[in-house]
């Protein structure tokens, strides 16, 4: 717990410089790019997986590689990044919107971060793994969003970055207090765009510790 909490801090601090550079013309794999050589530059082994960067209609495709494409004024942009810190891994996804977000961009946003609200809350040792997913997919299902929420709310890690149990629909498994998981519920409009907001979160006999600490709501870069 102590290495994946360490992963979870540089994730976050990486995740907060690099938000300070964004800006249109700046292309995706460039940012990919730093993110990997400042999570090296502050301790991390390695990357945990390929860092995701995608951006405009590019951030509808869940599991985007970053590319050659250039930020744009007026569009959402998916980060999705982790450390791993003695051979354990983090796992953290946040988005936010370059410029003035349209209306249609801000009710994705909310609805998101509200079925990922939801779902932490859901995250307690002892509730079913389905709990929690059912959570995520009832907020967004609340918003008529749930058709574009196309993958489980979350997956186990630590050694590996996916790992038992999974938060999937109707998972029967029960989550044990200690164990870490992550809470990532997304919703992914074809031809427009996607918001996929994701923690690293510490099960415990209460409830959830979110360890990934990158601000979720402080996402318009003007």
């Amino acid at each position: 717990i102590g290495h994946i909490r360490e992963a979870a801090r540089v994730t976050s601090l990486v995740f907060e410089e690099v938000k300070k550079q964004l800006q249109p013309g700046v292309a995706e794999s460039d940012l990919a790019a730093e993110i990997d050589y400042r999570l090296r530059r502050e301790g991390a082994e390695g990357v945990a997986f390929e860092t995701i960067v995608a951006s405009g209609p590019r951030s509808a495709f869940p599991h985007a590689r970053a590319s050659a494409k250039l930020l744009k004024k007026n569009e959402l942009v998916i980060f999705d990044l982790g450390a791993i810190i003695s051979g354990y891994a983090a796992d953290m996804t946040r988005t936010v919107y370059l410029g003035k977000p349209d209306p249609r961009s801000r009710r994705l946003f909310q609805a998101v971060l509200h079925a990922q609200q939801a779902a932490t809350k859901a995250v307690k040792a002892g509730r079913r793994a389905g709990t929690v997913d059912w959570a995520a997919r009832h907020e967004l299902s609340s918003r008529g969003l749930s058709q574009y929420f196309t993958h489980s709310t979350g997956h186990g890690l630590g050694l590996e970055i996916h790992e038992k149990p999974r938060l999937g629909r109707g998972e029967k498994q029960r989550l044990a207090a200690h164990c870490v998981v992550t809470v990532e519920p997304g919703v992914y409009l074809e031809g427009f765009g996607g918001v996929r907001i994701e923690d690293t979160v510490l099960v415990r006999e209460k409830g959830a510790e979110v360890l990934t600490t990158a601000s979720k709501e402080d996402w318009i870069i003007p």
